[in-house]
This record gives C-alpha cells, structure tokens and sequence, in this order.
C-alpha cells in the first residue's frame, strides 16, 4: 500500500483521547483492515492495492501497536474498552458503518465490532477467542516467546537473519507458512513493531479469559482459515462456524496465521466476496 502513515487525534466522552495512526487509499465503500497482536498496519501491504482498486481502505495500527502509541496511563486494552475506541476512532475518520476484515486479534475486534452493528459486514481471518484453555496457552506462549526473541536480538542480526530464506523462518515461521515470501526489509520492519510494541503485555494479559461465544447476527459474516495456521489450528474455525451459524467458513489453502503475504489475491477475493 503506497500510502503514508497519518495520525488522528480520537476523542470520546468518557474517556480520554487516544491516537491512532493509519494508512488511506483508493475510493468507494470504505473497508478497515486490523492487524493481529504484536504485528503492525504493514502487514496488510501485500493485498491493499487489489482491494483499493475498488474499495477506499483504511489500515490501522491498534493502540500500542505499529505507529499508534500506547493508550492513556491507566487505561485498559480489554475488549470492552478497544471496542468502543475502534468505533470512535470510524467516526473520526469519516467511516460511517465500514466493511471491516480484521487477523487474529483484529479478527476478534472485527467480530465484536460486528456484535455492537458498527460494522457493514466482517471477514475474520483466523481470530482470536475460540480456542480451548489449552490450545489459548499454547498460542499464548509462542507470542511470548516471539516478544522475547524479537526484544533479545540485536537489530544488526535481526537485519542479517531477514537476508536469508532460513532467517526469515527463524524470525516469521510461526506465523506464516511461506516466511520466504516475505521481504527481508518488511520481516525486519515488523520484528522491530513486535519488540517496540507497549502494548504487547497489556493486550496479552487481557485476552487470558477471553472466549467468543456469541452469534453475530444481521451482519454479514466471514471466517477465514489458514490450512497450515500453526498459532490457531484450523479445527477452531469449526467451532467459531457453530458459534456463527450464518457466517461463511472458507479454507485458506496453503496459509498461515497471517494469510494475506502467503496468498494475497486468495485472501482480497475473500474480502471482496463478503464486502459485496
């Protein structure tokens, strides 16, 4: 997405003003894309010109995340409080009621989203909240150790591992299936977001308890899934399918946690046959 990053100053009613910053581009029915925990708005490049094609497309860095400082001290990164800011932060942007398409976390807040009918119709790639308490530490604790790997090596051998097909799996492999396809600048780029990132522990720490148990009904739906997702195995796209009866479970062959560098024409048909 050959856009620069810009920054909106959010303010709500009751809470105290945050901002967020994001990229624009194209035109027509706007469609906001959400990255996943520890990941930045970058992550979204590989498929943001097919879809801005026809579609304005807004790419947000989630607060604490990428671009997007930290939320106000004493502020929360629960789901009850996210929520709300996302939606206030549409209205500052102008977006009345976008198509929004969220990964991993930001498939949850796409979906939650959908719940308080924000939202014109969601595509969720591999969200969060339907896991079991043992596969949720499981995901948790890979997350953790992607923190800490990324916090404990030194930019230039960051910068020398992303050189190499095998360095760029050794920093990436957990979330893609194809790490090689990924540039050595955006794995460097986006090892850097993950180390930087002040809200990693916050919003890790309050995801412990959380499970999407609920329908999202009057909104379109679409849940996508990575055949070869080893963060969130597959089997709990089933499960969000039984908690979302109406919504569309398409396989994503061949992907990963984080589909849209290993199939982006793939994923930005999935979106646009659920924006349309």
């Amino acid at each position: 997405m050959a856009a620069s990053v810009s920054f909106a100053r959010v303010r709500t009613a009751d809470r105290p003003p945050f901002t967020v910053a994001y990229e624009r581009k194209g035109s027509g029915e706007p469609v906001v894309l959400l990255h996943g925990i520890g990941h930045h708005l970058q992550a979204w490049r590989p498929v943001c010109d097919i879809l801005a094609a026809s579609h304005e497309v807004i790419a947000v860095d989630l607060p604490g995340f990428g671009a997007s400082p930290a939320l106000p001290d004493g502020s929360s990164y629960d789901l009850e409080t996210v929520v709300p800011l996302l939606a206030a932060a549409f209205t500052e942007l102008e977006l009345e009621r976008p198509h929004v398409v969220g990964n991993s976390l930001g498939g949850l807040l796409a979906l939650q989203l959908g719940r308080a009918k924000a939202v014109r119709s969601v595509t969720a790639l591999s969200p969060a909240g339907f896991w079991t308490h043992t596969e949720r530490r499981y995901a948790f604790g890979v997350l953790r150790g992607m923190y800490a790997g990324a916090q404990a090596l030194p930019q230039p051998v960051v910068e020398t591992l992303a050189r190499t097909v095998i360095g760029r799996a050794s920093l990436t492999g957990s979330i893609y299936a194809h790490p090689g396809r990924r540039s050595a600048e955006a794995v460097v780029a986006e090892t850097r977001a993950l180390r930087e990132a002040p809200g990693f522990a916050r919003t890790l720490a309050a995801g412990r308890d959380v499970r999407f148990t609920d329908d999202v009904p009057d909104v379109p739906v679409t849940i996508g899934w990575g055949s070869r997702d080893r963060l969130l195995p597959r089997r709990q796209g089933v499960r969000a399918k039984h908690t979302i009866p109406g919504a569309r479970l398409v396989r994503l062959p061949g992907c990963g946690h984080v589909p849209m560098n290993d199939d982006p024409a793939l994923v930005a048909r999935v979106v646009l046959d659920t924006v349309a």
